[in-house]
């Protein structure tokens, strides 16, 4: 995102994972954020992050996978935001991941990514979904391997998921700025709020829950 010469740039990293709808739904809503704001978008591999905090995504835990579609389904519908789920889900997106990096992970690259998979439908695993999206990118196919394959874009994905993991991410989309994250599609509303009001993160009522005492713990 561009800023005007009188407005100082501020800066946040966005992490994503394009086997997320929500991400989607947010990147699409990005233009409701401030025109000074630059984003930097970081791909990172989510199932990675999940791992380390020894979890399970929503799609992988029973019952919750079916809302979890039907509110991605519904939040579209609502904002009017283009939305197909493809057919397969979850799915295996580390080479789309690392095409991105490959490509400098614009916002044009992301976008196009991104609409091919969640307002079209389509399945980036399979061979004919992987060669018309590398086509869609102006690449062939075996071209799109090669890049994504590469050492140096490999590193560059471990790099970014090592990162967000150190700074503190616990799910995607999420977005980190002047050291808070803002994790969720419906955290959109939060982020633009802070941005405007960054003194609410320190009043009173929003400091106090930093001391709110663990009470139980759950036996693992």
């Amino acid at each position: 995102m561009s800023q005007t010469a009188d407005t100082p740039a501020r800066r946040a990293q966005w992490y994503f994972d394009f086997a997320s709808p929500f991400s989607y739904l947010q990147f699409e809503r990005f233009d409701t954020l401030p025109r000074a704001l630059d984003i930097d978008l970081k791909p990172v591999v989510l199932g990675a992050i999940l791992a380390h905090l020894q979890t399970q995504g929503p799609a992988e835990t029973p019952h919750k996978r079916l809302f979890t579609y039907r509110m991605a389904q519904f939040r579209a519908e609502q904002d009017g935001i283009p939305y197909r789920m493809p057919p397969v889900h979850p799915f295996h997106p580390i080479r789309v991941l690392r095409l991105a990096i490959a490509l400098g992970a614009t916002h044009d690259v992301v976008r196009t990514i991104y609409r091919f998979i969640w307002a079209e439908g389509r399945d980036v695993t399979d061979a004919q979904g992987w060669q018309d999206l590398s086509e869609r990118l102006g690449l062939r196919a075996d071209e799109a391997v090669a890049r994504a394959e590469a050492p140096a874009v490999k590193a560059a994905l471990r790099e970014n998921t090592e990162a967000a993991i150190a700074a503190g991410v616990f799910g995607v989309p999420t977005f980190a700025f002047d050291g808070t994250l803002y994790w969720g599609d419906d955290a959109t509303a939060l982020f633009r709020h802070c941005l405007a009001h960054p003194e609410w993160l320190h009043s009173p009522d929003v400091e106090r829950l930093q001391q709110i005492t663990v009470g139980v713990r759950r036996e693992h």
